[in-house]
């Protein structure tokens, strides 16, 4: 069953813009790979971060909301744990939208 998910990641501040882009598109490679439909990605930019990771105070964060499945999402968060661009990760499953013939159904 395929839910919405939203995954955050952090990326190293001292990537070049060009090595920022293919670091997404490697990403967003690998949910396509594994049939994710509605691949939203918004580039947040560089910001300071809350506390050090890493020995970095900066990191480039990216936003990605997408509709997939649980087994997609396992093998986007193990590429994203053994890369070395990647500081900080976290996914989360959205709650489903009631729609109008399932909120009929429950009246």
């Amino acid at each position: 069953m395929n839910y919405i998910y939203e995954t955050m990641y952090i990326l190293r501040p001292d990537l070049s813009e060009e090595l920022t882009d293919q670091a997404i598109e490697k990403y967003q490679t690998i949910l396509r790979q594994q049939g994710t439909e509605q691949i939203e990605v918004q580039h947040r930019g560089r910001r300071r971060l809350a506390y050090e990771i890493q020995r970095q105070k900066e990191g480039i964060y990216i936003q990605m909301n997408y509709k997939s499945s649980g087994a997609a999402v396992a093998v986007l968060e193990r590429a994203m744990r053994i890369s070395d661009e990647v500081i900080r990760y976290l996914t989360v499953k959205q709650e489903q939208e009631v729609t109008p013939d399932l909120a009929a159904a429950t009246v």
